[in-house]
């Protein structure tokens, strides 16, 4: 088997994550759902490249995901840090029998299961009632539900739906911050120096030890604050002990760090934030995908969606289904029956992704994510250009609208609706695509296709982000659905996904500005931010080769250093 070991750390990453492992959570148990869709029960999508079993001490069987989590303390809510299935409680501290004063104990209340929490826990333990009964209660306490989420989701644990294994969750403790004041790449590296890094590599050992083939790492990463430098320590580690195995690094933001950045104090620390955190974490992986708009609200990609901007909650849903998507080619079977299914086709390993997007002449290693949420179907007059037309970045700081003859693109298209309102095969979105891309004013130099008849299942405790012209498999409609301004879990039960991942010229300003930052900032006689960066642990030698390796990624996808490689 073909293992991946997930890495979320820090706040927005962990919001994400939570979504995405309902997301898998949702497929399972409609996998093993008599009832379900016979599209959600396909053999050839293999969950156990994201999953572990393993047994409890009193013999139960456990399925969890092969995933660490690194967050501040207090950041769990109502959930445990050794999970909810082993049922290990912290052991209270001996009496202190030598001490003669008077003491005295300060502690706080524990959060409070939400209305969502509380129905998982009623599930695990369903009482007697009767068959009519349970279903008007049921139907009731999902509106309950959604409202609960919708106003009072303060952690990324209140929604979640998933078993963790005891060495999923680590709380960096000690640090006595909120979450607003580990902003920036030196009190992050500060937070490392009280020990926590041994103890984080020992839980990703514990997973990796385990497996029989890894295939590589997905590790999700805040990096609008300290957790990038918690990240790149990580990453190190990494680096040093698994060397061959390829990470695939997605940097997310929120709409929230993108807030007060008006003074010019704040925007000197977050320019040189942006640098170092980009230069250090884009050394140690093999792929960089930077994941996060400043408004995804009013963005090309929300068209069909209503969100919040001012909602982590809602924000992460959208990337968590990205991710999805993108990570649904590890999981395709690519021998046997695979090869000529008309379920999936397009199976990828994480090296083979690498390789696609980063291994041309460029040697880009930075990559852009669009997606199309919900996808179009594969119907309409303008069949050529419809679903390239409906993929929208998701990436920051790029150019728009660039014609790139070198990029490299991996597709992925999963549960769309084909003609006649059946889901479409293998074979039908093929050719599709390459109609598509017959059709399309630019073509790119590669583009691998990915295929999964599968759709996205909306579990319950998904947000009400769908506008009232999606349909309840996802179906983008032509008329509004009367009296829903925006739609769930209750109306929408599945939907289409599409995700392209392309290495392109479009990255430059990404680039370019994060060197700009450094230098302006950083490096030139008189810098701002010279004595802040100093402060931070870094030295003249270092920033001067952080500013050369940045010069080279930008030259290397500059137009006129490809022409200069085409003509010796």
């Amino acid at each position: 088997m073909r293992e991946i070991v997930t890495v979320q750390v820090g706040g927005f990453a962990n919001f994400i994550g939570s979504h995405f492992w309902n997301f898998q959570d949702e497929l399972l148990g409609l996998a093993e759902d008599p009832n379900a869709d016979e599209i959600f029960k396909n053999p050839l999508l293999d969950v156990d490249v994201l999953y572990r079993s393993g047994e409890t001490h009193q013999g139960i069987l456990t399925y969890t995901p092969r995933l660490v989590s690194v967050d501040l303390q207090g950041t769990l809510g109502s959930m445990s840090s050794r999970g909810t299935l082993y049922n290990v409680d912290s052991q209270a501290a001996s009496e202190v029998n030598t001490w003669r004063g008077t003491v005295s104990t300060h502690a706080s209340e524990p959060h409070q299961k939400n209305l969502f929490l509380q129905s998982l826990e009623e599930e695990q333990n369903p009482t007697e009632r009767k068959g009519k009964k349970i279903d008007s209660q049921r139907e009731y306490q999902e509106k309950d539900i959604v409202e609960c989420l919708e106003n009072g989701v303060k952690f990324w644990t209140d929604y979640s739906k998933v078993h963790y294994h005891p060495q999923s969750l680590y709380e960096l403790s000690g640090l006595w911050m909120d979450v607003e004041d580990f902003d920036n790449y030196g009190i992050g590296r500060e937070a490392l120096s009280s020990g926590h890094q041994e103890d984080i590599s020992e839980r990703l050992r514990f997973f990796v030890e385990e497996c029989d083939h890894i295939q590589g790492f997905q590790f999700i990463v805040d990096d609008s604050g300290g957790f990038s430098a918690v990240a790149a320590e990580f990453l190190e580690n990494i680096a040093d002990e698994y060397t061959n195995t390829p990470v695939l690094l997605y940097t997310t933001r929120g709409p929230a760090s993108y807030m007060n950045l008006g003074q010019k104090k704040h925007k000197v620390v977050r320019g040189l934030h942006d640098a170092v955190s980009f230069s250090r974490l884009s050394s140690l992986c093999k792929l960089i995908v930077p994941l996060g708009l400043p408004s995804l609200s009013r963005s090309k990609a929300s068209a069909y969606l209503s969100i919040k901007d001012e909602k982590p909650y809602h924000c992460s849903a959208v990337y968590a289904a990205a991710l999805h998507s993108t990570s649904l080619p590890f999981r395709m079977q690519s021998v046997g029956r695979a090869a000529d299914s008309q379920d999936v086709s397009g199976a990828v390993s994480v090296s083979d992704l690498v390789e696609i997007l980063s291994g041309n002449a460029r040697k880009n290693m930075v990559a852009i994510l669009d997606m199309a949420m919900p996808a179009p179907s594969l119907s309409g007059r303008d069949v050529g250009q419809s679903m390239l037309g409906h993929l929208h970045p998701v990436t920051y700081e790029i150019a728009e609208d660039v014609e790139d003859s070198q990029a490299m693109e991996t597709l992925n298209i999963h549960g769309v609706i084909g003609q006649g309102g059946h889901y479409a095969s293998v074979s039908e979105v093929k050719d599709y695509i390459h109609a598509a891309y017959e059709h399309a004013n630019a073509m790119p130099k590669f583009c691998h296709l990915s295929v999964a008849r599968t759709p996205l299942p909306i579990p319950l405790p998904f947000p009400r982000i769908f506008s009232s012209l999606v349909g309840g498999q996802g179906k983008l409609l032509g008329e509004p659905i009367a009296g829903s301004l925006s739609r769930g879990s209750v109306d929408v039960h599945s939907i289409p996904i599409g995700t392209r991942l392309r290495s392109s010229i479009a990255i430059l300003p990404h680039l370019e500005n994060r060197l700009t930052h450094l230098q302006r900032f950083g490096i030139q006689r008189g810098a701002a931010g010279s004595e802040l960066l100093r402060g931070w642990g870094f030295g003249r030698d270092e920033l001067e080769e952080m500013g050369e390796c940045l010069t080279r990624m930008v030259m290397e996808l500059k137009p006129q250093a490809i022409m200069s490689d085409d003509s010796d």
